[in-house]
């Protein structure tokens, strides 16, 4: 029972730090605020998680889990590469759409706090590398069979990084400077989606 309590609350704390860091970035948001948006005091964040450093980082680490759960459970269910490649793009995509703030964050944190991100790798260990090993390992084969043109996988992930992650930057410029509106907005993300999956792949056909 005391477990079950404990995981609650511990989710609970993370939850509202993930919504605030996201919101309000890392240095603008205090353990007190986390506190408060529980519903519990400022001693029993610290005794979870003992410091805003480490909740940042547990934050940051179940993002980069949750990306890689969902990249090996596609590879898992198997298909062709533009099968497998088109799942990845829009499972990504649909990830950023419901953390739409997650770019500016981490944007942020890499210009400003580069050694907190080198913290975070260490607590990820392998599991980026592994996910670009794989990649590289099935894009080479395509490369190979001819069914595909030449490209890096540094490249590759350039390209469907910066399209997946571009509309969700634009996202405040155009609701709050051009006007447009969540309606109109939603309609604008859904179509994205669906070129950026026709962008990639056919960027990997052209030369």
């Amino acid at each position: 029972m005391k477990e079950e309590k404990d995981a609650s609350m511990e989710q609970a704390i993370l939850s509202a730090a993930e919504e605030l860091f996201l919101e309000k970035g890392f240095a603008l948001t205090s353990t007190i605020e986390i506190a408060k948006k529980v519903g519990c005091n400022q001693t029993l964040v610290h005794y979870y998680f003992r410091t805003k450093e480490n909740l940042f980082q547990r934050v940051f680490e179940q993002k980069v889990r949750l990306f890689a759960s969902t990249f090996f459970e596609i590879d898992q269910k198997g298909g062709t590469f533009e099968e497998k490649l088109t799942r990845k793009i829009e499972a990504h995509f649909d990830i950023l759409e419901q953390n739409p703030r997650l770019p500016f964050l981490v944007i942020n944190e890499v210009t400003t706090n580069p050694e907190r991100l080198a913290a975070i790798k260490e607590k990820v260990g392998e599991i980026p590398r592994s996910i670009m090993a794989q990649f590289e390992k099935d894009l080479e084969e395509e490369i190979q069979k001819g069914n595909i043109r030449k490209i890096s996988v540094i490249d590759f992930f350039i390209t469907a990084l910066s399209l997946n992650v571009g509309i969700f930057l634009l996202k405040p410029v155009m609701q709050n400077i051009v006007k447009v509106s969540d309606e109109e907005m939603k309609k604008i993300i859904a179509n994205r989606k669906r070129e950026n999956v026709k962008t990639i792949l056919k960027s990997l056909h052209s030369e």
